[in-house]
This record gives structure tokens, sequence and C-alpha cells, in this order.
């Protein structure tokens, strides 16, 4: 039954974005509102071969769903909130923290092997510095290789190599079956034709098999929401990373709304705003905006609602995992914005602003080498 006007949202067009996007608009139709999504390209869309961190400003994947709600065009715009920048228009509010997903990162293997488990100089995809840095930080033995695309798209490099040689044993073998038609003391290698082989794999593996890669990735890493709401969690093997050693983007695995300020916002916050989840993630954002460095640095933060408390966990690392300030603290639940920036104010004078100076020059310095004139 129809009470309201309807809701028109921006989102990316990922398949990913709009799955969570869906998620939303699910969440806010169970409370009588129409809801219409709106799909808007962005400019991390259209660069699709840089990494995150080179994308410039944070907000490479936000900016253009603002400015349409910003225009009036749209009344707001749904973003994974560890995408949006911590600097945004005074006339524009988050509206509404919806139930934050799993925050944590998977390692993503063909087999369901752990970190432990990798071999000695592993090949591990991420385009993530944070995961790179704390990767390096457990196993400085592996080999970091840059990884992007959508989930799908990570999922299906990350297998296809191994598919591809398993149908070029399953061809063989099917070729030897069928010169020994007849031989009564043949024993075929495999029960399956590879036909049926084929016929037998998920959707996802029978697009792995025909993808051309260029690096073969022993492991990647994914945060768990984002595998979750994909729908592909159930076809992949993974182990999960310890929070606590490997501490989330700020962010991660929670969704935003935001909304001109105003009654609109305000109606949308009513409906489906989960004051935990906001108070997680204020902290984890507060506490980013104050250290800086956006995508630019590896930095982590996790805060969790304890009680009267907010637990909140800070790594911040240097580019290859070698040196940190790592540190936890418990803040008090009515005063957590402002906890926060205290907390972050004692990690700069203990390291953590040196690091976060030394990434932006790292990221400064492969720009400039990245756009010298060819022969320089």
């Amino acid at each position: 039954m129809r009470t309201r006007g309807t809701l028109r949202l921006a989102t990316r067009g990922s398949t990913l974005a709009r799955r969570q996007a869906t998620l939303v608009k699910d969440a806010l139709e169970d409370r009588r509102y129409d809801v219409e999504l709106v799909t808007v390209e962005t400019t991390g869309d259209q660069i699709r071969d840089e990494l995150i961190h080179r994308l410039g400003k944070t907000g490479a994947f936000v900016r253009e769903l603002d400015e349409r709600v910003l225009a009036g065009d749209l009344d707001g715009a749904i973003h994974s909130m560890k995408d949006m920048p911590t600097e945004q228009p005074a006339e524009l509010v988050t509206a509404a923290v919806p139930e934050r997903g799993r925050p944590g990162d998977l390692l993503v293997t063909p087999t369901g092997s752990s970190l432990e488990e990798l071999p000695e100089g592993a090949t591990v995809g991420t385009s993530s510095l944070r995961r790179r840095a704390q990767l390096l930080s457990e196993r400085p033995d592996l080999e970091i290789e840059p990884l992007r695309g959508n989930v799908d798209t990570r999922l299906e490099k990350l297998l296809a190599p191994a598919l591809q040689r398993e149908h070029e044993v399953r061809t063989e073998a099917d070729n030897e079956r069928k010169g020994n038609t007849g031989n009564d003391d043949f024993e075929p290698e495999f029960d399956q034709t590879v036909d049926e082989w084929f016929d037998s794999l998920s959707e996802l593996k029978k697009q792995a098999l025909g993808r051309e890669v260029e690096t073969e990735y022993d492991a990647i890493v994914l945060a768990e929401a984002g595998l979750e709401r994909s729908g592909l969690d159930h076809y992949v093997e993974y182990d999960r990373l310890p929070t606590q050693t490997f501490v989330p983007a700020p962010g991660q695995g929670a969704l935003a709304v935001t909304a001109l300020e105003g009654e609109t916002a305000d109606a949308i916050q009513s409906a489906i705003d989960h004051p935990r989840s906001r108070v997680e993630t204020t902290v984890e954002r507060t506490m980013l905006a104050e250290l800086g460095g956006g995508c630019i640095a590896p930095i982590g933060i996790y805060a969790v609602v304890q009680g009267e408390y907010v637990h909140a966990t800070v790594s911040v690392f240097d580019r290859d995992g070698e040196e940190s300030v790592v540190a936890s603290r418990d803040l008090p639940i009515e005063t957590h914005a402002d906890g926060a920036r205290g907390f972050a104010h004692e990690l700069e004078k203990r390291g953590a602003a040196a690091l976060i100076e030394d990434a932006r020059e790292d990221v400064s310095t492969d720009t400039s080498e990245e756009n010298k004139p060819e022969g320089k």
C-alpha cells in the first residue's frame, strides 16, 4: 500500500552496488515508502585500470551521486560507507546508516587455505594499501599484486588458472577414454566426461574458465560483507582474517544514505537508521578525519559498542607493513565523537602522523614517475 511519495535514490551500477541499494530499498519499502533506484556512473567506475589510491581525492565512487542530490535531481544517494570522503557539503547529511554487515576481510583461495598455509612467496591480490601492509606485516615473504574489478571479476581471476589446468587434464582424459572404447580393462581417470564436469560447475566457475588472466593469484582478499551481498560466498572457499590483526577500513561493511538536510533526511533516518551502527561508524570516520590519509594511507579503524563504551582499535602502517602504530581504547559512548578525536590526536603524536605523511609522499612519487615523458 502506497502511503508516501516515491523516493528517488542514486546508486552506482555495479552488481554489488545494486544489490546493496536493493537492501536499502527493501527496508524503506517495509516502512511503506515507494522507492526508485537511479543508476549513476562515477569517476571510479569509468577509470577501470587504476588502483583505488591513485584515483585522486577520496570519493571517486561517491561524488557524482551526491552531486545529483545537491542539484535536487534525486532525493538521496546510497553509498558503501568506506568509499565516502569524511568531508561533505554542509547541506548534505548522512540521513541513515542501516544495520552494518560483517566488517572484516576474507582470504579467498581455490582451496580454502589460511594465511599461514599459503606457500612461501605466494601471490596475493588486493588493490588496498591497508590490506597490502597488513598482509606483509604478517607474511613479509608474500608477493602482493594489484587487483581491481567487481567481486565476480576478482573471483574469476583467482579461480581461472586452476580451472583451466583441470579442463586440460580432463580433455586429455576424455580423448584417452574415446581411444579405448571397447577395451574392457580400461579404467577412466574421471567418472565424468569433460562436458558433464563443465555442466556441473557454478556460473562463476564457468565464467572463470573462459577468462584470460595475466597474474596467477594464490589468494585474494575481499571484504566479507561485499562477498556475502554479491551472493557469491557459497561458491568459493575462504578463511576469515581476524579483525584484531587485520583491522578493517573505517566504515567497512556499512552502507550510508545521504540526503539534503531537512524533512526527507529526517524521514529516512526515522525509517531505517540503526543507532549502534551509526555510533560505531561515527567513531571510525571521526578518527579517520582527524588522522587524514583517506584511501592513500594504510589505516584500519574498527569500533564496537560494548555496553557504556565503544571499543576502538586502530592500526596505521607504512606501505610495506614494516612500521606501525597500533592501539585500542574504550571510549565513553555518551561522548564517543569527542573521545575519537582525542584518541586520534594521541596516535598522531605516537607516530601515526609521520606514517601517513610518508604514505602520501609515496603515492605522489608513484604518480610522478608514471607521468614522466617516455624515455625519462
